[in-house]
């Protein structure tokens, strides 16, 4: 049951994993040429906005590994997929608080807000209500696990071109 439900998006997360993966890495090449920049006076920019960006790519090829995983039921994977998406708007959250806290606010337009805080929000949402539809055997959950990561995946690429773009602008510490 399991493996027809995804066989027809078996290449669709092998992308989207390999993907994430490709852009953690590039995260952290892109941190460390703007090393200049990321001094300790952005420390508070760099947990909220990097870091998250970091985290968000990981998730997305954490769900796609536990996707193409040989679970033998839906409901173990659902669980999984289910507690990662509580997690994730739990982080997003915590996110959301800090950016308000943060003297960032004032400075972040509202497409910012959306991709920075919204975004993820809503996809860890989409993705922790396709772990149910998963666990209650509804025939929608591989196209709305696709949609959930899929707008997860969209806010990072976004928000990882948006601080490159900070970064390629701030004149670097001398």
């Amino acid at each position: 049951m399991l493996d027809t439900a995804f066989s027809d998006w078996h290449d669709f997360y092998v992308l989207l994993g390999g993907a994430a993966a490709t852009l953690v890495g590039l995260t952290f090449v892109a941190a460390s040429i703007g090393a200049g920049v990321l001094t300790t006076d952005h420390e508070h920019g760099l947990r909220t906005f990097i870091t998250p960006t970091v985290v968000h790519f990981a998730a997305i090829l954490g769900a796609a590994l536990l996707i193409l995983a040989p679970f033998t039921s839906g409901r173990g994977l659902g669980v999984a997929l289910f507690a990662e998406g509580i997690g994730g708007i739990a982080y997003s959250l915590f996110i959301v608080r800090e950016i308000r806290r943060s003297k960032y606010i004032a400075s972040l337009v509202l497409i910012d807000r959306v991709w920075y805080a919204l975004a993820p929000v809503v996809a860890y949402a989409v993705l922790a209500g396709a772990a149910g539809a998963l666990v209650a055997g509804s025939p929608s959950h591989p196209a709305m696990l696709a949609g959930g990561l899929g707008l997860l995946m969209l806010a990072g690429i976004r928000n990882a071109w948006d601080m490159m773009v900070w970064i390629m602008l701030r004149p670097r510490d001398r």
